[in-house]
């Protein structure tokens, strides 16, 4: 039976091997302290952190987000180690909230391996703190117990571990931070939440055979291989940094005018349900899969929400999989360990036969998992088959036949597609990578062959040519899925060098003036944007969006910069940066094509630039991180099929349409 604890109140452990699972409204860094007999931290190496995340007996998140999944064995911890406390902190920096005020309660679950909960707390009452000790498991009279502790810090990270006795607890503090923050950079923004009558994923009736099921359910959702499980107490769904909140504007816009750039369809209230257009199942057997079969105001938004509830069910899936071969894995050797100490087991066969069954259970036990995954792959991926075709441009591959229907939109849609994600257990289940419009950060295309082990195969000259490449079809997109003559492309080439791939751009006659070049070009291009970035931000500040001048475009407008930081003085540097934090939010957007190790000389000046961005690659690359469990997803941009014309033909009509409507 679960014990619901409140603050102060304790629970002896039944087992050392455990998980303890985090739930909360928005992404937070999880982490652990351990201390000796009277609680003392003795130093870095006994936290375990995003930046360093196992010790002995303990594994932590690697990165912040919304739900986490703690290791812990408490046998393996080191011998003066009498006490572990599982430290909860929110992300400092734009965009995340400053308290936990102001933020859902965290829930705060310790489970068996196989998923039983053996605690739970809440932690209600916290106000101005940035971080706070959420519990605590300790070693008394030679038995282990936890303690709903829930003390906050005010002053952040850094308060928290100065009071558990750490020494040069602020630096330790500030690099955790930093490696969150490096985390959040390369990280996909979660959707925003799901209704709860939102169910997906039908499975018939029945436990599911895996023995662990890795994370709790996010609220509202089901996991993939078991029943509907209700959220956890206090926990509520939100939307993390990068999704923008339904009905919001962007930071900074009116909320009406000329430059609201805010959604037409976000709305505040809630969606309705999808119409129910699935023929029913047979009894016991999964409901066929339809497209738009998920909430929302119109079919667009409908499949939007669809295709994240495939990606999310896709990492729950993967993730039940691969604890469950831990699991088999671990108890073998667990058992394994158990033969070979016992010494009736080293003479005759009794050994062998004891390392035979060891093996044959852990055997079964990963055919189990494997064989619950296999069946939910092959639902997704009948999904999958079913909502391609029916997307639409915005969220469509270029060889998708929506596009020889294409025609300019009146409308900007929700989402534009970047590229696909797909995980190794099944390569060639593809998920769209979707992200918000209007964007809410640059993007960087990294052009280094270092990134990854295919960009290590690429040749330097090939690479860059497919990130411009890439550069140019996404642009191509944005141009295509705005209205006519309220998206604008500028590009900055200083050495010429993109002359080829800038091509399909340049015929069509759809850049706002030819690729700037040289270092009068350079600075012409920031100088004007910088203007109008300073412009429109006066204009919202004093409510005065009707006064600007006449000459100004008001639409947006995405800087495509080629070849960085070749070209940039200081001066250009920092007006680069200042639209990467700045013009977001009233419709300058960045996209960068760059090699990351080009940039050293500039030190620690470029790192908030990069952070800043979404880091995507022209090769197949296992960069991006999901927030709920952390898979490591494979990323690959969208590419033209060889030999179609079909960029051209988009870009004419773009054109055409452009012409039609002068502004």
């Amino acid at each position: 039976m679960t014990a619901e604890l409140v603050r102060g109140q304790n629970h002896t452990l039944p087992q050392t091997r455990l998980e303890i699972r985090v739930s909360a409204g928005c992404p937070v860094v999880a982490g652990a302290t351990l201390g000796d007999e009277h609680g003392t931290v003795r130093g870095t190496e006994w936290v375990a952190h995003p930046g360093s995340p196992r010790l002995p007996g303990l594994e932590v998140s690697r990165q912040a987000a919304a739900d986490h999944r703690l290791a812990v064995d408490l046998d393996a911890l080191p011998g003066a180690v009498h006490r572990v406390t599982v430290l909860l902190a929110l992300p400092t920096g734009a965009g995340h909230p400053a308290r936990f005020g102001a933020v859902a309660a965290p829930f705060v679950a310790v489970t068996a391996l196989d998923g039983t909960e053996i605690a739970t707390f809440t932690l209600i009452g916290l106000d101005t703190e940035s971080a706070v000790a959420a519990l605590e498991l300790y070693r008394r009279q030679g038995a282990w117990k936890v303690r709903a502790v829930g003390q906050g810090y005010a002053a952040g990270l850094a308060g928290m571990l100065a009071d558990q006795g750490l020494d040069r607890a602020a630096e330790l503090a500030a690099s955790i931070q930093d490696a969150v923050a490096s985390g959040l950079a390369r990280s996909v923004a979660p959707p925003p939440p799901r209704a709860p009558e939102g169910e997906r994923v039908r499975h018939p009736a029945g436990p599911a055979p895996a023995p662990a099921d890795p994370a709790p359910p996010r609220p509202g959702s089901e996991p993939l291989g078991g029943p509907t499980t209700a959220p956890a107490p206090g926990a509520t769904t939100g939307t993390a940094p990068g999704a923008a909140a339904a009905g919001n504007a962007a930071p900074g816009t009116a909320g009406g005018g000329p430059i609201d750039y805010a959604h037409p369809r976000r709305q505040t209230s809630a969606p309705p349900p999808p119409p129910p257009t699935a023929p029913a199942a047979a009894p016991g057997q999964p409901a066929p899969p339809v497209a738009g079969d998920a909430t929302g105001w119109s079919m667009d938004e409908r499949l939007y929400n669809q295709i994240w509830g495939m990606f999310e069910d896709l990492a729950r899936a993967v993730a039940a999989y691969r604890s469950a071969v831990d699991f088999a894995e671990s108890r073998m050797e667990q058992e394994l360990d158990r033969a070979l100490s016992d010494p009736r087991h080293r003479m005759g066969g009794a050994g062998d036969l004891a390392r035979e069954r060891a093996r044959d259970k852990c055997q079964d036990l990963t055919a189990r998992a494997r064989e619950v995954l296999d069946r939910d792959l092959s639902q997704l991926a009948a999904e999958s088959a079913v909502v391609e075709p029916a997307l639409p441009a915005p969220y469509a591959g270029w060889d998708n036949p929506v596009w020889h229907g294409y025609r300019v939109p009146m409308e900007l849609p929700m989402a534009l597609r970047l590229g696909d994600l797909h995980l190794p257990e099944r390569t060639d289940l593809r998920i769209p990578l979707l992200v918000r419009l209007p964007l809410e950060r640059g993007v960087w295309i990294d052009s280094g062959r270092t990134a990854s082990e295919a960009a290590a195969a690429t040749g330097g000259d090939r690479l860059r040519r497919l990130a411009m490449d890439t550069a140019v079809t996404l642009a191509a997109r944005l141009l295509a899925v705005y209205p006519a003559n309220e998206f604008s492309v500028h590009v900055i080439d200083p050495a010429g060098a993109a002359a080829g791939a800038l091509a399909p751009l340049t015929d069509a006659g759809v850049l706002a003036a030819p690729p700037a070049s040289g270092a009068g070009g350079v600075s012409a291009v920031l100088a004007h944007l910088t203007r109008r970035v300073d412009l429109v931000q006066m204009a919202v500040r004093a409510g005065a969006a009707d006064s600007l001048p006449p000459d100004l475009d008001t639409g947006e407008h995405l800087l495509i910069v080629n070849d960085f930081p070749h070209g940039f003085d200081d001066r250009a540097v920092t007006q680069l940066r200042y639209l990467a934090d700045e013009g977001p939010a009233v419709g300058v957007h960045l996209l960068m094509v760059a090699d990351r190790e080009d940039a050293r000389d500039y030190g620690p000046v470029l790192d908030p630039l990069w952070r800043s961005l979404l880091r995507v690659t022209p090769v197949a690359d296992d960069h991006l991180v999901d927030p709920w469990v952390g898979h490591a997803w494979t990323y690959e941009p969208c590419r033209v099929p060889e030999g179609s014309r079909v960029l051209e033909q988009v870009l004419a009509l773009v054109a055409a349409a452009r012409r039609a409507d002068p502004r």
